[in-house]
């Protein structure tokens, strides 16, 4: 099963545009993530549903943040993008017959859902301004250490 990689994509371009002196266009952002243009409209459509990015049309057009980075939880993020499946890994039939697999399914049931609920309180307490934060330290560092050639 392929990963679904879309709030990792969502949060990269969430800094990015934090950082941009204006509106970052789907072009711009497309290519900051190495995607389509089509994904990133398709996907930043999400997020404007959520209330939480802006677009304005027009050649100073494209996608603005518009909500508070330090109220936008990651828990948020991943809501507006549909609530992706966590893992990978399920059940091999999910209403079995067999006695063994109903057992095997009793634990993986309870461990996944007890792994998601933690996963979704983590995620609440994370923000778009937590990562803004980690990400300028970061940034500070590098400038510390001098040019080292690589992208931001």
């Amino acid at each position: 099963m392929k990963r679904d990689s879309r709030l990792s994509s969502v949060l990269h371009a969430l800094l990015h545009m934090h950082e941009a002196d204006g509106a970052m266009t789907s072009e711009t952002l497309a290519k900051c993530l190495g995607t389509n243009p089509v994904v990133v409209r398709r996907t930043m459509g999400l997020l404007r549903k959520a209330g939480i990015v802006t677009s304005d049309r027009g050649p100073a057009g494209g996608w603005r943040i518009a909500a508070d980075l330090r109220t936008v939880t990651l828990r948020q993020l991943h809501a507006a993008l549909g609530e992706p499946a966590f893992f990978a890994i399920g059940n091999r039939n999910e209403m079995p017959e067999c006695l063994v697999e109903q057992a095997v399914n009793a634990a993986l049931d309870d461990t996944f859902i007890k792994a998601e609920a933690l996963l979704l309180e983590r995620f609440s307490q994370i923000t778009l301004a937590d990562l803004a934060a980690d990400f300028s330290r970061r940034y500070a560092e590098r400038r510390r250490q001098g040019p080292q050639g690589q992208d931001l």
